[in-house]
Protein backbone atom coordinates (compact mmCIF):
# COMPACT_ATOMS: atom_id res chain seq x y z
CA UNK A 1 0.00 0.00 0.00
CA UNK A 2 1.61 3.26 -0.77
CA UNK A 3 1.86 5.92 2.03
CA UNK A 4 0.21 8.42 2.14
CA UNK A 5 0.63 11.68 1.10
CA UNK A 6 -1.07 13.08 4.47
CA UNK A 7 -1.57 11.22 7.36
CA UNK A 8 -3.63 12.88 10.62
CA UNK A 9 -4.17 10.74 13.88
CA UNK A 10 -6.35 11.78 16.54
CA UNK A 11 -5.92 15.54 16.17
CA UNK A 12 -6.75 18.02 18.82
CA UNK A 13 -5.52 21.76 19.05
CA UNK A 14 -6.99 25.10 20.67
CA UNK A 15 -5.50 28.56 20.50
CA UNK A 16 -4.59 29.48 24.31
CA UNK A 17 -7.96 31.18 26.32
CA UNK A 18 -10.13 29.50 23.85
CA UNK A 19 -12.32 26.45 23.16
CA UNK A 20 -10.81 23.37 21.52
CA UNK A 21 -10.88 23.86 17.70
CA UNK A 22 -9.96 20.95 15.86
CA UNK A 23 -11.81 17.93 18.09
CA UNK A 24 -9.93 14.37 17.34
CA UNK A 25 -9.48 14.75 14.03
CA UNK A 26 -8.68 11.54 11.50
CA UNK A 27 -7.76 12.25 8.04
CA UNK A 28 -5.58 10.31 4.71
CA UNK A 29 -4.65 12.16 1.71
CA UNK A 30 -3.26 9.78 -1.07
CA UNK A 31 -0.82 10.87 -3.30
CA UNK A 32 -1.92 12.55 -6.29
CA UNK A 33 -4.82 13.39 -5.11
CA UNK A 34 -6.94 16.54 -5.55
CA UNK A 35 -8.56 16.73 -2.02
CA UNK A 36 -11.31 19.74 -0.35
CA UNK A 37 -11.84 20.28 2.96
CA UNK A 38 -15.46 22.78 2.93
CA UNK A 39 -17.34 23.59 5.77
CA UNK A 40 -18.77 26.78 7.62
CA UNK A 41 -16.59 29.76 8.56
CA UNK A 42 -15.11 29.26 12.16
CA UNK A 43 -14.89 24.85 11.87
CA UNK A 44 -11.27 24.87 11.83
CA UNK A 45 -10.27 24.17 8.20
CA UNK A 46 -7.81 26.99 8.13
CA UNK A 47 -6.56 26.12 11.34
CA UNK A 48 -6.12 22.08 10.02
CA UNK A 49 -4.02 23.70 7.08
CA UNK A 50 -1.52 25.05 9.23
CA UNK A 51 -0.89 21.94 10.92
CA UNK A 52 0.45 20.10 7.42
CA UNK A 53 3.49 22.43 7.95
CA UNK A 54 3.96 22.88 11.58
CA UNK A 55 3.04 26.17 11.53
CA UNK A 56 0.94 24.99 14.44
CA UNK A 57 1.52 21.97 16.61
CA UNK A 58 -1.77 19.91 18.06
CA UNK A 59 -2.44 19.44 21.66
CA UNK A 60 -2.52 15.66 21.29
CA UNK A 61 -2.44 13.41 17.90
CA UNK A 62 0.21 12.90 14.84
CA UNK A 63 0.42 14.69 11.49
CA UNK A 64 2.78 12.89 9.05
CA UNK A 65 3.56 13.95 5.61
CA UNK A 66 4.64 11.37 2.93
CA UNK A 67 5.30 8.95 6.15
CA UNK A 68 7.45 11.62 8.25
CA UNK A 69 5.71 12.88 11.47
CA UNK A 70 5.69 16.34 11.83
CA UNK A 71 7.74 17.85 14.02
CA UNK A 72 10.63 20.43 15.42
CA UNK A 73 13.87 17.75 13.52
CA UNK A 74 11.62 17.37 10.54
CA UNK A 75 10.56 21.18 9.88
CA UNK A 76 12.80 21.90 7.22
CA UNK A 77 11.95 18.85 4.97
CA UNK A 78 7.96 19.29 6.20
CA UNK A 79 8.13 22.79 5.07
CA UNK A 80 10.38 21.67 1.73
CA UNK A 81 7.83 19.04 0.97
CA UNK A 82 4.59 21.06 1.78
CA UNK A 83 3.47 24.52 -0.21
CA UNK A 84 1.01 26.74 1.48
CA UNK A 85 -1.05 29.18 -0.53
CA UNK A 86 -2.88 31.95 2.16
CA UNK A 87 -6.42 33.36 1.35
CA UNK A 88 -3.97 36.55 1.35
CA UNK A 89 -1.58 36.50 -0.60
CA UNK A 90 -0.28 39.95 0.49
CA UNK A 91 0.62 37.56 3.86
CA UNK A 92 3.43 35.67 1.90
CA UNK A 93 4.29 38.54 -0.65
CA UNK A 94 6.66 41.15 0.41
CA UNK A 95 9.73 41.84 -1.36
CA UNK A 96 10.45 44.12 -3.56
CA UNK A 97 9.64 42.69 -7.11
CA UNK A 98 7.81 39.66 -7.73
CA UNK A 99 11.07 38.08 -9.22
CA UNK A 100 12.45 38.87 -5.24
CA UNK A 101 9.54 37.41 -3.98
CA UNK A 102 9.44 33.94 -6.19
CA UNK A 103 13.17 33.59 -5.66
CA UNK A 104 12.81 34.12 -1.84
CA UNK A 105 12.43 30.57 -0.85
CA UNK A 106 14.02 28.31 -3.45
CA UNK A 107 17.51 30.82 -2.09
CA UNK A 108 16.08 30.00 1.45
CA UNK A 109 16.53 26.14 0.51
CA UNK A 110 20.36 26.61 -0.49
CA UNK A 111 19.81 26.34 -4.08
CA UNK A 112 22.33 28.05 -6.07
CA UNK A 113 21.45 31.59 -8.18
CA UNK A 114 21.32 29.79 -11.05
CA UNK A 115 19.42 27.59 -10.59
CA UNK A 116 16.79 30.05 -8.72
CA UNK A 117 16.39 32.01 -11.75
CA UNK A 118 15.58 28.86 -14.04
CA UNK A 119 12.93 27.96 -11.04
CA UNK A 120 11.45 31.52 -11.41
CA UNK A 121 11.21 31.65 -14.57
CA UNK A 122 9.07 28.68 -14.54
CA UNK A 123 6.96 29.27 -11.61
CA UNK A 124 6.30 32.28 -13.35
CA UNK A 125 5.87 31.21 -17.05
CA UNK A 126 3.17 28.50 -15.47
CA UNK A 127 1.15 31.30 -13.93
CA UNK A 128 1.16 33.47 -16.83
CA UNK A 129 3.29 36.03 -15.41
CA UNK A 130 6.07 36.31 -17.76
CA UNK A 131 7.11 40.17 -17.85
CA UNK A 132 6.08 40.24 -14.28
CA UNK A 133 9.35 39.95 -12.85
CA UNK A 134 10.46 43.79 -12.27
CA UNK A 135 7.14 45.19 -10.61
CA UNK A 136 5.89 45.46 -7.51
CA UNK A 137 3.28 42.54 -6.17
CA UNK A 138 1.66 45.16 -4.14
CA UNK A 139 0.70 47.62 -7.64
CA UNK A 140 -1.17 44.35 -8.79
CA UNK A 141 -4.64 43.30 -8.68
CA UNK A 142 -5.62 40.86 -6.23
CA UNK A 143 -6.04 37.84 -8.88
CA UNK A 144 -2.68 38.76 -10.24
CA UNK A 145 -1.14 38.75 -6.54
CA UNK A 146 -2.50 35.55 -5.79
CA UNK A 147 -1.34 34.27 -9.07
CA UNK A 148 2.45 35.28 -7.89
CA UNK A 149 1.48 34.07 -4.22
CA UNK A 150 1.58 30.35 -5.87
CA UNK A 151 4.17 30.93 -8.05
CA UNK A 152 6.16 31.43 -4.50
CA UNK A 153 4.93 28.14 -3.78
CA UNK A 154 5.28 26.13 -7.20
CA UNK A 155 9.20 28.01 -7.39
CA UNK A 156 9.69 25.35 -4.51
CA UNK A 157 8.13 22.27 -6.23
CA UNK A 158 6.41 20.76 -3.23
CA UNK A 159 5.10 17.47 -3.28
CA UNK A 160 1.93 18.96 -1.67
CA UNK A 161 -0.01 22.11 -2.39
CA UNK A 162 -2.49 23.51 -0.05
CA UNK A 163 -4.71 26.11 -0.85
CA UNK A 164 -6.52 28.66 2.08
CA UNK A 165 -9.58 30.00 0.77
CA UNK A 166 -7.97 30.37 -3.26
CA UNK A 167 -11.98 31.56 -4.66
CA UNK A 168 -12.40 33.62 -1.71
CA UNK A 169 -13.11 37.58 -3.24
CA UNK A 170 -12.35 36.07 -6.67
CA UNK A 171 -15.19 37.05 -9.70
CA UNK A 172 -16.74 34.26 -11.84
CA UNK A 173 -13.68 34.76 -14.58
CA UNK A 174 -10.67 34.08 -11.61
CA UNK A 175 -12.67 31.35 -10.22
CA UNK A 176 -12.62 29.60 -13.65
CA UNK A 177 -8.79 30.76 -14.06
CA UNK A 178 -7.75 29.54 -10.49
CA UNK A 179 -10.05 26.09 -11.00
CA UNK A 180 -7.67 25.66 -14.41
CA UNK A 181 -4.38 26.17 -12.28
CA UNK A 182 -5.56 23.57 -10.04
CA UNK A 183 -6.32 21.00 -11.89
CA UNK A 184 -3.41 21.31 -14.46
CA UNK A 185 -0.89 21.21 -11.13
CA UNK A 186 1.39 17.99 -11.14
CA UNK A 187 1.37 17.34 -7.32
CA UNK A 188 -1.16 16.49 -4.10
CA UNK A 189 -3.58 19.46 -4.09
CA UNK A 190 -5.42 20.57 -0.91
CA UNK A 191 -8.05 23.45 -1.24
CA UNK A 192 -9.40 24.71 2.28
CA UNK A 193 -12.94 26.58 1.17
CA UNK A 194 -16.27 27.76 2.03
CA UNK A 195 -16.98 28.06 -2.16
CA UNK A 196 -18.67 24.43 -2.48
CA UNK A 197 -19.33 24.63 -6.25
CA UNK A 198 -15.04 25.78 -7.56
CA UNK A 199 -14.27 22.85 -4.85
CA UNK A 200 -16.67 20.33 -6.77
CA UNK A 201 -15.19 21.24 -10.01
CA UNK A 202 -11.94 20.14 -9.02
CA UNK A 203 -11.48 18.20 -5.83
CA UNK A 204 -11.55 14.17 -6.31
CA UNK A 205 -12.47 13.57 -2.73
CA UNK A 206 -14.18 16.02 0.28
CA UNK A 207 -13.90 15.86 3.73
CA UNK A 208 -17.02 17.98 5.26
CA UNK A 209 -15.41 19.60 8.48
CA UNK A 210 -17.71 20.92 11.18
CA UNK A 211 -16.89 22.43 14.60
CA UNK A 212 -13.91 20.71 14.57
CA UNK A 213 -14.61 17.61 13.24
CA UNK A 214 -14.64 15.37 10.08
CA UNK A 215 -18.32 15.07 9.73
CA UNK A 216 -18.43 13.30 6.28
CA UNK A 217 -15.47 12.16 3.87
CA UNK A 218 -15.87 10.47 0.27
CA UNK A 219 -15.91 11.11 -3.38
CA UNK A 220 -17.19 14.52 -4.76
CA UNK A 221 -20.52 13.03 -6.16
CA UNK A 222 -21.44 11.15 -2.87
CA UNK A 223 -20.68 13.88 -0.69
CA UNK A 224 -22.55 16.69 -3.17
CA UNK A 225 -25.53 14.37 -3.41
CA UNK A 226 -26.13 13.96 0.54
CA UNK A 227 -25.93 17.69 0.80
Amino acid sequence: MNTPAVSIRDLSFAYTGQEQVLDHVDLEIQPGERFGIIGPSGAGKSTLLLHLNGILRGRTGKVEIGGIPVGEESLPEIRRRVGLVFQNPDDQLFNPTVEEDVAFGPLNMGLSSEETVGRVEKALGAMNLEGFEKLSSHHLSLGERKRVALATVLAMRPDIVAFDEPFSNLNPAMVEQVIGIVSGLKATVIIVSQSIIPVLAVCDRIAVLNEGRIAAVGPVDVIASTG
